[in-house]
Protein backbone atom coordinates (compact mmCIF):
# COMPACT_ATOMS: atom_id res chain seq x y z
CA UNK A 1 0.00 0.00 0.00
CA UNK A 2 1.69 3.18 -1.15
CA UNK A 3 0.33 6.82 0.46
CA UNK A 4 -0.04 10.35 -0.81
CA UNK A 5 -0.53 13.88 0.78
CA UNK A 6 -3.36 15.80 -1.12
CA UNK A 7 -4.70 18.66 0.40
CA UNK A 8 -2.76 17.85 3.83
CA UNK A 9 -4.30 14.49 3.92
CA UNK A 10 -2.47 11.26 4.06
CA UNK A 11 -4.43 9.15 1.62
CA UNK A 12 -3.68 5.47 0.73
CA UNK A 13 -4.08 3.88 -2.56
CA UNK A 14 -2.78 1.07 -5.15
CA UNK A 15 -0.47 2.31 -8.15
CA UNK A 16 -1.24 -1.33 -10.87
CA UNK A 17 1.06 -0.91 -13.63
CA UNK A 18 0.00 -1.16 -17.40
CA UNK A 19 1.15 -4.93 -18.73
CA UNK A 20 0.82 -3.38 -22.35
CA UNK A 21 2.24 0.32 -23.36
CA UNK A 22 0.56 3.31 -24.37
CA UNK A 23 -3.21 1.82 -22.77
CA UNK A 24 -4.97 4.91 -20.59
CA UNK A 25 -4.92 4.96 -16.79
CA UNK A 26 -8.08 3.45 -15.21
CA UNK A 27 -8.96 5.63 -11.94
CA UNK A 28 -11.17 3.14 -9.96
CA UNK A 29 -13.62 5.37 -7.36
CA UNK A 30 -15.21 3.38 -4.14
CA UNK A 31 -18.75 3.60 -3.03
CA UNK A 32 -20.08 4.99 0.08
CA UNK A 33 -19.46 2.68 2.85
CA UNK A 34 -16.02 1.40 0.48
CA UNK A 35 -12.13 1.62 0.31
CA UNK A 36 -9.16 0.43 -1.59
CA UNK A 37 -9.49 -3.24 0.53
CA UNK A 38 -12.87 -3.80 -0.67
CA UNK A 39 -12.62 -3.72 -4.00
CA UNK A 40 -11.14 -6.84 -3.43
CA UNK A 41 -9.46 -9.12 -6.46
CA UNK A 42 -11.17 -6.41 -9.14
CA UNK A 43 -8.82 -4.02 -9.55
CA UNK A 44 -6.26 -7.02 -10.60
CA UNK A 45 -8.75 -8.63 -12.78
CA UNK A 46 -9.64 -5.44 -14.43
CA UNK A 47 -5.58 -4.81 -15.07
CA UNK A 48 -5.72 -8.36 -16.25
CA UNK A 49 -7.98 -7.70 -18.98
CA UNK A 50 -7.60 -4.52 -20.16
CA UNK A 51 -3.69 -3.69 -19.89
CA UNK A 52 -3.99 -1.12 -18.38
CA UNK A 53 -2.10 0.49 -15.52
CA UNK A 54 -4.89 0.77 -12.94
CA UNK A 55 -5.15 3.04 -9.49
CA UNK A 56 -7.77 2.94 -7.07
CA UNK A 57 -7.32 4.90 -3.24
CA UNK A 58 -9.38 5.60 -0.18
CA UNK A 59 -11.21 8.60 -0.40
CA UNK A 60 -10.79 10.94 3.19
CA UNK A 61 -11.89 9.38 6.07
CA UNK A 62 -12.22 6.13 4.17
CA UNK A 63 -10.26 2.73 5.00
CA UNK A 64 -6.82 4.09 5.95
CA UNK A 65 -6.78 7.42 4.78
CA UNK A 66 -6.50 10.43 7.42
CA UNK A 67 -9.91 11.75 7.86
CA UNK A 68 -10.82 15.80 7.69
CA UNK A 69 -12.64 17.27 10.62
CA UNK A 70 -14.81 19.19 7.79
CA UNK A 71 -18.42 18.21 8.83
CA UNK A 72 -20.50 16.38 5.88
CA UNK A 73 -23.10 18.37 3.86
CA UNK A 74 -25.79 17.53 1.28
CA UNK A 75 -23.01 18.83 -1.35
CA UNK A 76 -19.76 16.24 -0.47
CA UNK A 77 -20.36 14.22 -3.52
CA UNK A 78 -19.56 17.51 -5.53
CA UNK A 79 -16.78 18.46 -2.96
CA UNK A 80 -15.24 14.56 -3.83
CA UNK A 81 -15.97 15.66 -8.16
CA UNK A 82 -15.08 19.02 -8.37
CA UNK A 83 -12.50 19.58 -5.03
CA UNK A 84 -10.53 16.73 -4.07
CA UNK A 85 -10.89 14.34 -7.31
CA UNK A 86 -8.71 17.32 -9.82
CA UNK A 87 -6.41 17.19 -6.45
CA UNK A 88 -5.80 13.64 -6.50
CA UNK A 89 -4.65 13.80 -10.36
CA UNK A 90 -2.71 16.62 -9.65
CA UNK A 91 -1.00 14.91 -6.96
CA UNK A 92 -0.01 11.76 -9.05
CA UNK A 93 0.30 13.31 -12.32
CA UNK A 94 -2.55 11.50 -14.20
CA UNK A 95 -3.78 13.42 -17.15
CA UNK A 96 -6.25 11.75 -18.75
CA UNK A 97 -7.20 9.16 -17.07
CA UNK A 98 -10.86 6.41 -17.65
CA UNK A 99 -12.83 7.14 -14.51
CA UNK A 100 -14.66 3.95 -12.92
CA UNK A 101 -16.92 4.14 -10.05
CA UNK A 102 -19.53 2.76 -8.28
CA UNK A 103 -22.59 3.64 -6.15
CA UNK A 104 -21.24 7.19 -4.44
CA UNK A 105 -17.86 6.94 -6.60
CA UNK A 106 -20.12 6.70 -9.80
CA UNK A 107 -21.88 9.52 -8.89
CA UNK A 108 -18.28 11.85 -8.24
CA UNK A 109 -17.45 10.47 -11.70
CA UNK A 110 -20.10 11.95 -13.56
CA UNK A 111 -19.71 14.72 -11.56
CA UNK A 112 -16.40 15.13 -12.45
CA UNK A 113 -16.75 14.41 -15.93
CA UNK A 114 -19.41 17.31 -16.21
CA UNK A 115 -17.01 19.54 -14.46
CA UNK A 116 -14.04 18.93 -16.58
CA UNK A 117 -15.34 17.47 -19.59
CA UNK A 118 -12.20 17.58 -21.38
CA UNK A 119 -10.16 15.40 -19.16
CA UNK A 120 -11.75 11.81 -18.94
CA UNK A 121 -10.69 9.66 -22.07
CA UNK A 122 -13.99 8.18 -20.78
CA UNK A 123 -16.19 7.16 -18.04
CA UNK A 124 -17.87 3.83 -16.42
CA UNK A 125 -20.10 3.68 -13.79
CA UNK A 126 -21.68 0.82 -11.72
CA UNK A 127 -24.80 1.55 -9.55
CA UNK A 128 -24.91 5.28 -9.86
CA UNK A 129 -26.64 7.63 -8.47
CA UNK A 130 -28.23 10.88 -9.96
CA UNK A 131 -31.31 11.38 -7.89
CA UNK A 132 -32.53 10.04 -4.15
CA UNK A 133 -35.77 7.20 -5.27
CA UNK A 134 -38.10 6.14 -2.04
CA UNK A 135 -35.95 2.50 -3.20
CA UNK A 136 -32.64 4.30 -1.96
CA UNK A 137 -34.10 5.23 1.01
CA UNK A 138 -35.50 1.50 1.95
CA UNK A 139 -32.30 0.34 1.06
CA UNK A 140 -30.50 2.71 3.58
CA UNK A 141 -32.83 2.12 6.24
CA UNK A 142 -32.49 -1.48 5.47
CA UNK A 143 -28.67 -0.82 6.28
CA UNK A 144 -28.99 0.84 9.43
CA UNK A 145 -31.30 -1.91 10.74
CA UNK A 146 -28.99 -4.13 9.54
CA UNK A 147 -26.23 -2.13 11.28
CA UNK A 148 -28.15 -2.62 14.82
CA UNK A 149 -29.12 -5.90 14.56
CA UNK A 150 -26.08 -8.06 13.15
CA UNK A 151 -22.30 -8.19 13.22
CA UNK A 152 -22.12 -6.07 10.26
CA UNK A 153 -20.14 -3.68 12.74
CA UNK A 154 -17.63 -6.06 13.25
CA UNK A 155 -17.20 -7.18 9.51
CA UNK A 156 -16.64 -3.68 8.39
CA UNK A 157 -14.27 -2.71 11.18
CA UNK A 158 -11.99 -4.95 9.09
CA UNK A 159 -11.40 -2.08 6.71
CA UNK A 160 -12.33 0.92 8.57
CA UNK A 161 -11.12 -0.10 12.07
CA UNK A 162 -11.67 2.35 14.78
CA UNK A 163 -13.34 4.97 12.51
CA UNK A 164 -15.98 2.27 11.54
CA UNK A 165 -19.24 4.14 13.30
CA UNK A 166 -18.74 7.39 11.95
CA UNK A 167 -17.77 6.17 8.06
CA UNK A 168 -21.13 4.61 8.60
CA UNK A 169 -23.37 7.15 10.07
CA UNK A 170 -22.29 10.06 7.71
CA UNK A 171 -22.89 8.13 5.44
CA UNK A 172 -26.85 7.21 6.41
CA UNK A 173 -27.24 10.20 7.98
CA UNK A 174 -26.79 12.26 4.98
CA UNK A 175 -28.51 10.43 2.89
CA UNK A 176 -31.59 9.92 5.07
CA UNK A 177 -31.63 13.81 6.10
CA UNK A 178 -34.94 16.09 4.93
CA UNK A 179 -31.95 17.95 3.12
CA UNK A 180 -30.53 15.89 1.25
CA UNK A 181 -34.11 14.56 -0.35
CA UNK A 182 -33.69 17.14 -2.97
CA UNK A 183 -30.27 15.79 -3.92
CA UNK A 184 -29.71 15.67 -7.86
CA UNK A 185 -26.63 15.81 -9.97
CA UNK A 186 -28.53 15.60 -14.08
CA UNK A 187 -28.07 19.09 -14.90
CA UNK A 188 -24.27 17.92 -14.84
CA UNK A 189 -25.27 15.19 -17.41
CA UNK A 190 -25.24 17.36 -21.00
CA UNK A 191 -21.60 18.78 -20.00
CA UNK A 192 -20.50 15.29 -20.69
CA UNK A 193 -17.99 15.09 -23.71
CA UNK A 194 -16.07 11.67 -23.27
CA UNK A 195 -17.51 7.54 -23.92
CA UNK A 196 -20.04 6.78 -21.11
CA UNK A 197 -21.00 3.23 -19.83
CA UNK A 198 -23.56 2.83 -17.17
CA UNK A 199 -23.81 -0.85 -15.64
CA UNK A 200 -26.71 -1.50 -13.13
CA UNK A 201 -27.97 -4.98 -11.94
CA UNK A 202 -31.79 -5.62 -12.05
CA UNK A 203 -32.24 -6.63 -8.33
CA UNK A 204 -30.58 -3.32 -7.24
CA UNK A 205 -31.75 -3.24 -3.08
CA UNK A 206 -30.79 0.87 -3.61
CA UNK A 207 -31.96 2.31 -6.98
CA UNK A 208 -34.31 1.28 -10.01
CA UNK A 209 -33.20 1.45 -13.61
CA UNK A 210 -34.65 4.80 -13.76
CA UNK A 211 -30.88 5.92 -12.70
CA UNK A 212 -28.76 4.75 -15.51
CA UNK A 213 -31.83 5.60 -17.87
CA UNK A 214 -31.84 8.93 -17.26
CA UNK A 215 -27.79 8.86 -18.01
CA UNK A 216 -28.58 7.84 -21.55
CA UNK A 217 -31.35 9.90 -22.12
CA UNK A 218 -28.91 13.31 -21.38
CA UNK A 219 -25.60 11.73 -22.60
CA UNK A 220 -26.28 10.75 -26.31
CA UNK A 221 -23.87 7.88 -27.43
CA UNK A 222 -24.25 5.67 -23.97
CA UNK A 223 -24.16 2.51 -23.66
CA UNK A 224 -26.46 0.33 -21.27
CA UNK A 225 -25.86 -2.61 -19.52
CA UNK A 226 -28.67 -4.10 -17.54
CA UNK A 227 -27.53 -7.25 -15.46
CA UNK A 228 -29.76 -9.95 -14.63
CA UNK A 229 -29.01 -11.71 -10.92
CA UNK A 230 -27.16 -8.95 -9.38
CA UNK A 231 -27.63 -5.98 -6.83
CA UNK A 232 -25.94 -3.24 -6.25
CA UNK A 233 -22.50 -4.47 -6.76
CA UNK A 234 -21.93 -5.69 -10.01
CA UNK A 235 -18.71 -5.79 -9.60
CA UNK A 236 -19.16 -8.79 -7.62
CA UNK A 237 -22.17 -10.58 -8.71
CA UNK A 238 -21.69 -10.25 -12.28
CA UNK A 239 -17.68 -9.94 -12.34
CA UNK A 240 -17.15 -11.73 -15.68
CA UNK A 241 -19.75 -9.77 -17.39
CA UNK A 242 -18.50 -6.57 -16.12
CA UNK A 243 -14.62 -7.42 -16.67
CA UNK A 244 -15.86 -7.87 -20.58
CA UNK A 245 -17.85 -4.68 -20.79
CA UNK A 246 -14.81 -3.01 -19.34
CA UNK A 247 -12.21 -4.49 -21.63
CA UNK A 248 -14.55 -3.32 -24.62
CA UNK A 249 -15.01 0.16 -23.52
CA UNK A 250 -11.49 0.41 -23.18
CA UNK A 251 -10.63 -1.09 -26.17
CA UNK A 252 -13.24 1.34 -27.63
CA UNK A 253 -11.57 3.95 -26.39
Amino acid sequence: MKHIVVNDLRLEYVDLPAAVAGRPTLLLLHEGLGCVAMWRAFPQKLAAATGCRVVLWSREGYGGSQASAERWTPGYLQREGEEALPALLAALGIERPVLIGHSDGASIALIFAGAFPEVPLGVAVLAPHLFVEEETLAGIRAACRTWETTDFPRRLARYHGARTEQVFRRWSDIWLSPEFRDWNIEDTLPKIRCPLLAIQGEGDEYATMRQIDAIAARVPGTQLLKLKNCGHTPQRDQEAAVLRAMREFVAGI
